[in-house]
């Protein structure tokens, strides 16, 4: 960690929660997290400051909102393996300050929140990230549901106007495209299947320029 460097620790904890996925790890060890900085005195991480947090279970598990000791004790595990908090045991397994004649703290087993302060910038990017992809699956979606509508009205238009071709398989094709967007679609899912509705307006729309009917000649 460099020399002056701090952050604000609820900033960090936003960026983990943005970042979750990519850091895979769940609310429960966010909940998790969330305690474990509450304890953390001041709002700020310094990097000369005393990062070691000490509370016991039972303290821990209160500001949890009454985790138990089991699940409290896996989502840990998970912030450690996630490189999110290190722990610092004493040699008797037990969380505690050693604090010095003038009352400051000397020394301190517990957990180590030093690598929300190292790790700030790249949690930082990764929470952007997520932003920024988010926007980009709104986006993608919107276009998606633009071009579903515009294909709808057209094989609509060009059945109840009896429009020549086989209008009834154009309409299983675009049923059978519908039908495979998931419940939760991912940026790809939605992107093919953008690519692909686009393509069958395509189609749909060349069907109609060779139509004979002139009703169809002016369609955009």
């Amino acid at each position: 960690i460099k020399a002056g460097k701090c952050v604000e620790k609820w900033k960090v904890l936003r960026d983990a929660s943005a970042a979750m996925e990519q850091l895979r790890i769940q609310s429960n060890s966010l909940a998790v997290l969330d305690a474990l900085l509450s304890f953390y005195p001041d709002n700020e991480l310094h990097h000369d400051a005393q990062l070691v947090v000490f509370p016991s279970n039972i303290q821990l598990s209160l500001r949890a909102h009454g985790m138990p000791g089991s699940t409290l004790r896996r989502h840990l595990a998970v912030l450690v393996e996630a490189g999110l908090i290190l722990r610092r045991d004493s040699a008797n397994g037990k969380r505690y300050a050693r604090k010095n004649d003038s009352g400051d703290v000397e020394s301190a087993f517990g957990f180590d929140l030093s690598p929300l302060l190292a790790r700030s910038e790249e949690l930082a990017m990764l929470a952007q990230q997520v932003v920024a992809q988010r926007a980009e699956l709104r986006r993608a979606r919107e276009n998606l549901t633009i071009c579903r509508r515009d294909v709808r009205k057209l094989i609509t238009a060009a059945m109840e106007e009896g429009a020549e071709g086989d209008w009834g398989a154009v309409e299983d094709m675009y049923v059978a495209l519908v039908g495979r967007l998931p419940r939760n679609p991912t940026l790809p899912d939605v992107k093919e299947l953008l690519e692909e509705m686009g393509t069958l307006k395509e189609k749909v729309i060349n069907l109609l320029k060779r139509n004979d009917n002139s009703e169809f000649t002016s369609i955009n």
